[in-house]
């Protein structure tokens, strides 16, 4: 179901799939799904598949930065979002990039946390599934051919670092529990919640200083792409201001260098002390986590969820068995905050915890998107 002013591009037919598998992710059977539920219905939608199955990490990352594309009408990605991450930021180090951002990308849900999959089968009007049956209707999904734009976040860090992510950046509580649980992947999905009782356990809290810029207060006051730094790539070197060659990357325009104050009109919060920070851009941080009901694909918004110290282990696994229903809000919790947001920049008081990019781990350390 599309909101208004959503416009569609079509798959040609026949057409030609590019399918990149992890036979790793999630409780391993990725590529036995792939054969069983998905080959079979995209052979009767007349969509071809040549399927490169990645052996070690930065593989699809390689291969979708340095291949001629231009012979695959699609690149499919079954796995759980870290390919995908992979994939996205492959394709950002291309000099092409521009062009190759274009080619429609497809997610099949392959892995144990597989959020774009579920908010793109909400935001596509179906009822809430998980395993099978959400891999049957996003292949289904795939053998319509619709495709639309759909937001990227760019994130800078301290130590020069830039990703496009899709999902989300998080600090505290979830990427706890995303990272600690690595270790029960063979339980599928269910490693969230074992991870979700263990963390809540030991419930940490974190200082820092988080600032964002609120939809609502977007004014003519924020810099312009004048005063944006010099981009910095992946790992490369960043060119003087000025210099922008054809194929560099966006320029950051409503962000302020990371070591500078935020603009003036943004909104400092007042407390240091978090048990979690959530930037959220899709509906769902899990199959079973509805945690921004309101987000949409290309809504130009970041979805910012911030809980505050001081709240009891009780009620946090209250609003956690909400979210299941994207109730959450409803609670109306002191300790938990929800901003829509344009830009956000969080600074950590010490380098403490675990930050996660659409689900990998990052160091801790100052960034901003």
């Amino acid at each position: 179901l599309s909101p208004p002013g959503d416009s569609y591009g079509v798959l040609p037919r026949p057409c030609h799939a590019l399918v990149l598998l992890n036979p790793q992710s999630g409780s391993g059977r990725a590529l036995d799904d792939f054969q069983a539920v998905v080959q079979p219905m995209l052979a009767e939608a007349d969509i071809a598949t040549t399927v490169f199955v990645t052996e070690r990490a930065h593989h699809a990352h390689e291969k979708v930065r340095d291949e001629d594309l231009s012979q695959w009408d699609t690149l499919v990605v079954m796995s759980g979002d870290g390919l995908l991450f992979e994939v996205v930021n492959g394709l950002m180090e291309r000099p092409d990039w521009r062009e190759a951002m274009k080619k429609p990308l497809c997610i099949l849900p392959g892995g144990s946390g597989n959020a774009l999959a579920a908010s793109i089968n909400y935001y596509a009007g179906y009822d809430h599934v998980a395993k099978k049956k959400l891999l049957t209707n996003c292949t289904f999904i795939l053998c319509k051919g619709l495709y639309t734009q759909m937001d990227l976040v760019s994130l800078s860090t301290a130590s020069g670092k830039r990703f496009f992510s899709f999902l989300g950046f998080g600090w505290g509580f979830i990427s706890d529990v995303d990272i600690d649980s690595e270790k029960y992947r063979w339980l599928g999905s269910a490693r969230f919640t074992l991870g979700t009782l263990q963390c809540l356990a030991k419930l940490r809290v974190y200082q820092g200083r988080l600032s964002y810029l609120p939809v609502a207060a977007e004014q003519s006051s924020s810099p312009g792409p004048r005063d944006a730094p010099a981009p910095v790539t992946n790992g490369h070197i960043p060119q003087p201001a000025g210099t922008a060659a054809p194929g560099s990357l966006p320029l950051d325009s409503l962000l302020a260098p990371l070591g500078q104050p935020v603009p003036a009109h943004w909104t400092v919060v007042p407390e240091e002390e978090f048990v979690l920070v959530y930037a959220i851009y899709q509906s769902h941080l899990g199959t079973n986590l509805l945690m921004a009901p309101a987000a949409r694909l290309h809504d130009g918004c970041i979805h910012l969820f911030y809980m505050k110290a001081g709240i009891s282990r009780v009620t946090l696994l209250k609003l956690f068995l909400a979210m299941s229903r994207g109730t959450h809000l409803d609670l109306n919790c002191p300790h938990l905050s929800y901003v829509p947001v344009r830009a956000f920049r969080l600074e950590p008081r010490v380098a403490a915890g675990v930050m996660t990019v659409d689900g990998e781990a990052l160091a801790c350390e100052p960034v901003q998107g």
